[in-house]
């Protein structure tokens, strides 16, 4: 099935074709888009070590979906070689990866879309011994990477991922990095309206200068209270403590105004939200350039709902171990992270689209590796073709039938 996916999605040839091969020809017996393919197939299934290379290098089904005879073609590359060629990829295509991700993303869509959501969060990956900047973060008390993950908000497809220092990015990195991914996108597509979210520390006032010249372009974004804030909203917190106070009930009150920081160009809109309960009182500031809705709708549909970013990078993260970064070079682990995220669109596409409408519609991965992926089969070599039998006994068996036949319309089209 993910062979099939992929073969819709053309992500790992396109992947493949940004890395330059410059061992000698004549002595190589594993093609870089047939290690791509085992690597990010293994990881979709969940053995997401470059040591289980050697263990399932003369699997006949992943040896079919690399393109070679299930037993009497050579056996796929191993964990030595699967190395060599993380640490062989070069800065220069590591970008044009990247690029190719975003690319990916942009032609999922059978049409240009009237609006999406760059949800933007990063995380941490541990780092275990000398790895190039991996430094120690005092908020998650380890050395560290911190990746930055950026989603789709509305439909949960990934964009890109891209491995940070082990430290808060400065804001003009994060503009810049932003304003870069959004130029790539509306080359492509002109009329879309793009909105960026994250949490404070993509409050960033040279961003949201850029985006005051932009056509379509909006962010809403956390942003960490102060005196001058909580000054601006007091009217607001001590009406709902006398409300609370009057009537003993939860209060939840929204205001807005506008708010210019010591180092912002011009003043922008900043939501308050202040909730008081038996457990005291909670103050939130989100700000924004999105002036013609109200307060409360863009902080609860609009801002709270970057939630769901949070299990995507669980998916990410612990379903498909994308913090597995042993990898020395800074550059390898980088290109690991990008395997992992290939990885990721592919389950994400089987997923929403063969699975539409039933109950792995909406599943985690590690569920659909253990009940879907991880299926036994019987693979036969005949003469002029491969026969997989699968099992006639399955509790799925009705949705693995109902997905090959999709694939065969898919491939049809």
């Amino acid at each position: 099935m993910l062979r099939e996916v992929d073969k819709k999605v053309g992500l790992i040839g396109r992947i493949s074709g940004c890395i330059k091969d410059e061992r000698d020809q004549r002595y190589v017996k594993h093609s870089t888009q047939e290690m791509l393919t085992q690597r990010v197939l293994q990881i979709a299934a969940g053995y997401e070590d470059c040591n289980d290379c050697d263990d399932l290098r003369s699997d006949s089904l992943l040896k079919t979906c690399v393109g070679r005879l299930p037993q009497s073609g050579e056996h796929l590359a191993s964990q030595p070689t699967m190395s060599r060629l993380e640490n062989s990829v070069t800065s220069r295509e590591l970008y044009q990866i990247g690029r190719c991700m975003v690319d990916s993303f942009v032609d999922s869509y059978r049409q240009e879309p009237s609006v999406i959501i760059l949800d933007c969060d990063d995380t941490n990956t541990n780092t275990y011994g000398q790895q190039d900047l991996g430094f120690y973060n005092h908020y998650y008390h380890n050395y560290c990477f911190m990746p930055l993950h950026i989603y789709e908000g509305l439909s949960g497809k990934l964009i890109t991922t891209i491995l940070k220092p082990g430290r808060r990015s400065k804001q003009n990195n994060v503009s810049s990095l932003l304003q870069r991914l959004i130029s790539q996108i509306r080359n492509q597509w002109k009329n879309t309206v793009i909105i960026v979210r994250g949490d404070s520390h993509f409050a960033s006032n040279n961003f949201m200068q850029w985006c005051d010249g932009q056509c379509n372009i909006g962010f809403i974004t956390g942003l960490s209270g102060n005196q001058k804030l909580n000054k601006l909203a007091d009217v607001t917190i001590q009406s709902a403590r006398r409300e609370f106070k009057q009537y003993g009930k939860n209060v939840k009150r929204y205001h807005s105004f506008q708010y210019q920081a010591g180092t912002w160009e011009m003043p922008q809109k900043v939501i308050v939200k202040v909730e008081i309960s038996d457990k005291g009182t909670n103050i939130r500031y989100i700000v924004t350039n999105m002036t013609d809705y109200k307060s409360k709708n863009l902080y609860e549909k609009g801002y709270c709902a970057r939630g769901a970013m949070e299990l995507r990078i669980k998916e990410h993260k612990l379903y498909l171990k994308s913090d597995r970064a042993s990898c020395t070079s800074f550059m390898a682990n980088q290109f690991r992270l990008f395997m992992h995220s290939v990885a990721y669109v592919l389950l994400h596409t089987m997923q929403k689209e063969l699975f539409s409408g039933t109950e792995f519609e909406n599943a985690t991965f590690k569920t659909i590796q253990n009940k879907v992926i991880k299926t036994a089969a019987w693979v036969k070599e005949l003469k002029t073709k491969i026969k997989i039998e699968l099992p006639e006994c399955c509790p799925i068996k009705q949705l693995q039938t109902n997905a090959y036949e999709r694939l065969s319309l898919l491939r049809a089209s």
